[in-house]
């Protein structure tokens, strides 16, 4: 009997395994196919997806950014912003109540040209991007989906804000105000100003008002109070005082100075006058209340360069990158000056220039024992809910000066509202402290001199200060002997600090 069964041929024994080979091989291959595949879709989404974002012609992240509403910027728990459903595909435009109001604080979102201040600097959270925002950030950057935008709650009081805005009405400058407790901006206003709704969309009226705007010689959408600087003119004797006072230069507020008028600058033949009457060897107190150019000229060479230079950095002159979130623009007080330089420096001329934020900085120092808080916009940050994200809240301090120094100024600056050339900030129920200046500028100080008013007030039942203001009005239709610090600027910070203490 035959066992073995039928003979199978040699190459037919060899044909199954040779194909197992070769499927196994396909297999194979097909695998590291699949794998390259993955990678390279791993390498296009991951690794490369920000240079594919920022492709110009990727429309997909602007379609995305428009394709849903815009969070909102609150100013006393109401929205001043708001979003415009379009229909088309960039869906969403943002739109703007009482625009020009807001604008210095706002900024303007555009689909066109961007954005600027605090839709600017609290982007990610108003689109939607903020990784915060959502519960699951990964899964939402795999799926480029995006949660619902969030909100901004500002520091801003709606009234102040409105007192300062009508009261630059037809004037070119600017307001700041601030809490001097704790730095909370309560106003910033600019004029003249624009309404940011104009730049919203993308269509031929944003760019006729987009080049309408840049081409205005007013340059409305310039931030006065925080993005230009000026010269502060007087309102610096504030800080001249504070330096002499601290070096020991000044003892006595009321005791005569030796002070000629006119004072010649040192190392020249140059004679430095005062518009007021009565200012040689004008005590202090005199000098403050009466701004006597000639005498705080002198304290500031008696200082010297460093003691005036580390007073005014102390109040936040040279100060580089300051943010409230967004950038403010360098205050500065040149150390690089000789002993007649000096003398102008002190009395807010030659190179010492500042912002409306930061002479409101000044004086809120002096309200605040001489402690100087550093200004913020945004009181808090908020999911669509109205959960908070992250809160603002008082930011670090440092010392200007000495408790002792800020209590001899506040008496200062009290008596030149009660008495000198600040009277028109006075308010009923309130102590006023206050200070006048008359900033020249231009060639030969021809142009028409900038008036300032910086001031703090407390009411009569408060156990601090409430505010403090800055404001610079560029020009005005008087004539040039009216344009004075007392009585163009001061009723504009009286009418902001009268908002405050009464909210």
């Amino acid at each position: 009997m035959n066992l073995s069964g039928p003979r199978v041929p040699v190459s037919r024994r060899h044909e199954a395994p040779v194909m197992g080979r070769h499927i196994r091989h396909a297999a194979v291959f097909c695998a590291l196919l699949l794998a390259a595949l993955l990678v390279n879709a791993a390498r296009v989404q991951i690794v490369q997806a920000a240079r594919y974002d920022d492709s110009p012609g990727n429309r997909r992240a602007s379609i995305a950014r428009y394709g849903q509403p815009r969070g909102d910027i609150l100013v006393d728990g109401a929205p001043v912003t708001g979003s415009r459903d379009t229909g088309e595909q960039l869906r969403y435009e943002r739109t703007y109540a009482d625009g020009p109001l807001f604008a210095p604080v706002t900024g303007f979102s555009s689909q066109e040209y961007g954005t600027t201040f605090l839709e600017h600097a609290e982007d990610g959270l108003l689109s939607g991007v903020d990784p915060l925002l959502g519960a699951f950030p990964l899964w939402n950057d795999f799926t480029r989906s995006r949660p619902p935008a969030g909100n901004v709650v500002t520091t801003l009081n709606g009234r102040a804000q409105r007192a300062a805005y009508q009261g630059l009405a037809g004037r070119k400058g600017a307001v700041a105000a601030v809490e001097p407790s704790t730095g909370r901006i309560l106003a910033l206003v600019s004029a003249p100003s624009y309404d940011p709704a104009l730049l919203s969309g993308n269509d031929p009226g944003a760019e006729r008002a987009w080049a309408r705007l840049n081409a205005d010689p007013d340059k409305p959408m310039l931030n006065r109070a925080v993005r230009q600087t000026y010269p502060p003119g007087s309102t610096f004797k504030v800080v001249t005082a504070a330096a002499a006072l601290d070096a020991g230069v000044v003892r006595d507020l009321d005791t005569p100075t030796r002070s000629p008028a006119p004072y010649t600058l040192p190392g020249t033949t140059t004679r430095l006058v005062n518009a007021a009457e009565g200012c040689q060897d004008a005590t202090v107190r005199d000098a403050f209340v009466w701004s006597c150019n000639t005498v705080f000229a002198k304290l500031g060479v008696d200082t010297g360069l460093r003691g005036m230079a580390a007073t005014a950095e102390a109040f936040g002159f040279n100060a580089a990158d300051v943010r409230v979130p967004f950038s403010v623009a360098r205050s500065t007080f040149d150390t690089s000056v000789d002993r007649a330089q000096l003398a102008l420096s002190s009395i807010g001329q030659y190179n010492t220039r500042a912002t409306p934020l930061q002479m409101a900085m000044v004086a809120a120092a002096v309200a605040n024992g001489g402690l100087v808080r550093t200004p913020y916009l945004v009181e808090r940050t908020t999911r669509w809910s109205g959960a908070t994200l992250a809160a603002g809240g008082a930011r670090s301090a440092r010392q200007a000066m000495r408790p002792s120094t800020a209590y001899r100024l506040r008496e200062l600056m009290t008596d030149v509202v009660r008495e000198g050339t600040g009277r028109n900030a006075a308010i009923r129920g309130a102590t006023v402290g206050g200070k006048t200046g008359t900033a020249q500028h231009g060639i030969g100080n021809a142009g028409t001199p900038y008036a300032w008013f910086v001031s703090w007030a407390q009411g009569d039942r408060d156990l601090q200060a409430k505010v403090a203001v800055a404001v610079v009005v560029e020009d005005a239709s008087g004539n040039r002997g009216e344009i004075t610090g007392g009585g163009m600027a001061a009723p504009i910070a009286r009418a902001v600090m009268e908002a405050v203490l009464k909210s």
